[in-house]
């Protein structure tokens, strides 16, 4: 069957078809957003369609080094496009800000917890590793900040899916890895947990902790089947933190660190940009306001009088 035939969802059917990647985590959060929907909709069928990414093909060499932005989304959301799949669930901090203007957000549900991970069995904390010890990750902003706070550290890139790089830790391999809490907590890995790592030192990714469901923007059956799983004070704080993003013109792969907060109606947001050695920080945060874009744009503009601009300039030499 070809994508021109392949039915759409219909109140007949009552089903639809959610595009996934193949990690334990990422079917985990389909699984997920599947068991909600079909919670909130009873007699609703969710066919789960395993797609493999560019990111999940190449798990051995650095993500820049294979084309960065993109790297885990841009197959799903050609299956959305060619209409393979109705929905997708994407990790939003792997989902670039810049996509098809087909489709949309249909949905941002509740957000997990944002902060970052370090699992070290031996030294604990981050402040307690020798110096020379290796760390672990595969993020040019986690590795940045590891820089920016600890410089005598030896910080080596580790890739795979989230089991993979926690075992670099607690087989030895290696003396910590940073990992998302939020990807522990959904796997049920969390006990490895030895230190969080949160603002103000330590910001997040954009998007961090959060869902993202994709669907088409003239599908209106499948985005009315999706409000039930949006929250608004979520979607509202990723969209502030992903207004900055792209205002810095900005892929997932750079060193900035942001993080928006919504309560009662008003939004605020504080963020980072390193360079990639971690020797430079510039910070700025927002004027609380009810605007998500507006203080996304003024707190991009606070980082670029500041010098952002000539710091993520090394990141993309």
């Amino acid at each position: 069957m070809s994508s021109s035939e392949v039915p759409s969802v219909s109140s007949e059917t009552r089903s639809v078809r959610l595009g996934t990647r193949g990690s334990p985590l990422a079917r985990w959060q389909s699984e997920w957003v599947a068991a909600r929907l079909a919670e909130h909709h009873p007699g609703l069928r969710v066919d789960l369609i395993e797609i493999k990414t560019h990111g999940d093909r190449d798990r051995n060499s650095p993500l820049a080094a294979i084309g960065g932005t993109g790297l885990f989304t841009k197959e799903i959301q050609r299956a959305l496009l060619d209409k393979t799949v109705d929905l997708a669930v994407h990790s939003l901090k792997d989902l670039p800000t810049q996509g098809p203007a087909e489709l949309t957000l249909g949905a941002v549900p509740l957000r997990e917890s944002v902060f970052d991970a370090l699992i070290s069995p031996v030294y604990r904390e981050l402040d307690a590793l020798p110096p020379g010890a290796k760390v672990g990750t595969s993020s040019l902003r986690r590795k940045a900040f590891l820089k920016n706070l600890r410089p005598d550290l030896n910080v080596v890139d580790v890739r795979g899916n989230v089991e993979t790089r926690l075992n670099h830790a607690l087989e030895g391999r290696l003396d910590a890895v940073i990992l998302a809490e939020a990807g522990l907590h959904r796997l049920g890995l969390h006990q490895h947990i030895t230190e969080r790592l949160g603002p103000p030192r330590f910001l997040p990714a954009v998007g961090q902790g959060a869902l993202g469901i994709e669907c088409r923007k003239d599908d209106e059956q499948v985005r009315a089947l999706l409000q039930c799983l949006d929250d608004s004070s979520t979607h509202r704080s990723v969209l502030a933190e992903r207004k900055l993003l792209a205002e810095l013109e900005g892929g997932c792969l750079i060193p900035l660190g942001a993080w928006a907060q919504c309560a009662g109606g008003t939004v605020s947001l504080s963020a980072a940009v390193l360079d990639p050695e971690g020797t430079a920080r510039v910070d700025a945060i927002g004027i609380p306001t009810a605007d998500p874009i507006v203080l996304g744009k003024q707190v991009a503009q606070r980082l670029i009088e500041q010098g952002a601009e000539r710091l993520l300039r090394r990141s993309k030499a």
